[in-house]
């Protein structure tokens, strides 16, 4: 024969779970008692508002208050109160009456709906209390209840008086837990976790009162009313930041979502900045977690941001998520919301956009290129520096059309001669000042095969002249092995020769030492071609000489050597011969 039954909860087994194993962190307990009472108040608000409760007019509020002698926490609020049958129900049955009552009251509801309703916050307390009294008393009226219960689960309740509706909880903290009898812990632990709850949070020491919350917290408020140094504030304040923020999106999302935040970009203060992403969750103004790196895209990093998701599907703990195809769609509309603050700040705020730009663009250009949405609506307004310090876009480098060459500098002091080349013909020279300008470059390139990007020493323009035979001749013998040998027009007074390295092997060789692959003792070819200017002086006596002489030779490894050193740094060897050929020449 079948057995059948209920499950039934044994305390005594229940209590030891959920003081070490239930909550991920001991000071969350002070987070659920002022979660609760927030709940209380928030009832009767609501009560008072539909006729069916009584406004005496006393502000609502919260308050703790610590007694090291007596060795307690009080905790109070003004909310709904409780009266005996109440404290039957909620108090003396774990988890809200049993199964029955939650599964129908939720049923209907996706399991990413069940937070806030396991029942189990009120008794976190035990985390670090051996006993728990709790005064309580109904806004409808009757005698309070003063209900006592220890660790084992051993309650006693009877009537009491009490003024005024709202419940008083006394936690008398255990041995081994007596560091939470401290104002400044307990401070700390409530600016941690309750600093955003709706309702005045108090902590009384020495008779004195000392608010620790902002009961209307920045994400809560209408963008149109907050002002860029509000916005800073806030920023400063809850990230521990000295400086104020480079961008900021203020995001409201309605269905199907349903949440609301803030997120920012710091300004970098060194190299070595971490580029992870930090956001901070909240669950209706209550913090919830610091470390869900998942509700924040993974393309976008290095924001810094407050979330509040009332829909948050966390687990019974509030400490890690449990959905995470809710928390997938929150990163996509936040995607989303950047790249329109982004394409708006470009439209409309362009000045304040190029003012902090420099900082920003890594990242941006990075997103672009690790996410292919964002991509599309943002890459045409990612903006580059030109050597003048004129920002343009790529499109605005091309006057607008959709295919064209664009030159750039990856050192404007190494590479300043062929720079002054560029300026005396009168093209513009982006500077690239960063590997992900290069990689993004390329990205562009793959999105637009009619765009291409070049490095100034890449190459240069073709010249004829009657004396190439002979002087690829000279120029072979004194320069290294496989360098290619080119002519080309820049003028008398510019420099007889230049070295360049075409797009395609420079790109390689990046990418060898991107890999840790350039220095591993394989003899590769360097890709280096000289460019002999066939408009200067010394070029065309080098000419009229005999290609044996020696002196012809000397001549053409000095202006080798001069171009290496308008290109690069000289080795140890060449850097010897040409000290060399300068006290011979000379």
């Amino acid at each position: 024969m079948a057995n059948k039954g209920a499950l039934s909860v044994d305390t005594e087994h229940l209590f030891p779970i959920i003081k070490k194993w239930l909550y991920s962190e001991k000071d969350i307990f002070i987070r659920e008692v002022a979660s609760n009472a927030c709940d209380a108040i928030t009832k009767h608000k609501r009560l008072v508002s539909l006729g069916e409760a009584q406004d005496d007019g006393t502000d609502y509020r919260i308050t703790f208050k610590v007694d090291k002698d007596e060795r307690t926490i009080t905790v109070c609020d003004n909310g709904i109160g409780m009266d005996s049958t109440e404290v039957e129900k909620y108090i003396n049955n774990i988890a809200l009456s049993g199964a029955v009552e939650f599964i129908s009251k939720y049923e209907s509801e996706s399991s990413g709906g069940i937070i806030g309703h396991f029942g189990l916050g009120f008794y976190s307390m035990f985390i670090v209390a051996e006993k728990v009294e709790m005064f309580t008393k109904s806004f409808k009226g009757g005698d309070g209840v003063h209900w006592v219960c220890d660790t084992n689960g051993n309650f006693e309740s009877e009537p009491c008086q009490k003024d005024g509706h709202g419940t008083e909880i006394i936690m008398h903290v255990a041995d081994d837990e007596l560091s939470y009898l401290d104002n400044e812990k307990l401070k700390a632990i409530l600016e941690r976790y309750c600093a955003f709850m709706p309702y005045d949070i108090a902590v009384i020491e020495d008779g004195n009162e000392k608010v620790i919350n902002d009961t209307n917290p920045l994400w809560q408020r209408n963008p149109a009313d907050i002002t860029d140094e509000e916005y800073n504030e806030f920023y400063k304040k809850v990230f521990n930041d000295y400086q104020d923020p480079l961008f900021k999106v203020h995001i409201v999302a309605d269905y199907p979502l349903n949440f609301k935040g803030v997120l920012f970009v710091p300004r970098r203060k060194n190299g070595y900045d971490s580029a992870e992403s930090e956001m901070r969750l909240f669950y209706n103004s209550v913090f919830v977690a610091d470390n869900i790196k998942e509700a924040c895209p993974a393309h976008l990093v290095n924001f810094k941001g407050v979330l509040d998701c009332p829909e948050l599907p966390l687990n019974v703990s509030r400490s890690y998520l449990q959905n995470d195809a809710y928390i997938r769609k929150v990163a996509s509309h936040i995607s989303k919301k950047v790249a329109d603050k982004l394409n708006s700040m470009f439209n409309l705020e362009r000045d304040s956009l190029e003012k902090n730009w420099a900082d920003m663009k890594p990242y941006f250009e990075y997103a672009c290129m690790r996410d292919e949405k964002f991509g599309d609506k943002v890459r045409d307004v990612v903006l580059f520096e030109d050597a003048d310090g004129k920002m343009v876009t790529v499109k605005e480098y091309l006057n607008g059309k959709d295919e064209g060459e664009i030159y750039y500098t990856t050192d404007k002091n190494s590479q300043s001669y062929y720079l002054e080349l560029y300026k005396q013909q009168g093209k513009s020279v982006l500077v690239f000042d960063s590997i992900v300008d290069s990689n993004f470059a390329q990205y562009y390139e793959s999105k637009n095969e009619k765009i291409k990007f070049r490095r100034i020493d890449s190459g240069f323009e073709s010249a004829e002249t009657d004396s190439k035979e002979k002087l690829t001749a000279i120029f072979k013998s004194v320069t290294a092995e496989n360098t290619e040998i080119s002519f080309t027009a820049l003028g008398e007074d510019s420099a007889a020769a230049l070295i360049s390295l075409s797009e395609e092997a420079r790109r390689f060789a990046d990418m060898m030492k991107l890999y840790s692959m350039g220095d591993n003792g394989v003899n590769m070819p360097s890709g280096e071609a000289i460019a002999i200017n066939t408009d200067n002086v010394i070029v065309k006596k080098l000419a009229d000489m005999d290609e044996d002489d020696q002196n012809a030779k000397d001549i053409a490894k000095h202006i080798y050597l001069s171009a290496i050193l308008l290109s690069r740094t000289l080795t140890a060897e060449e850097a010897k011969e040409f000290v060399r050929l300068n006290n011979k020449l000379l």
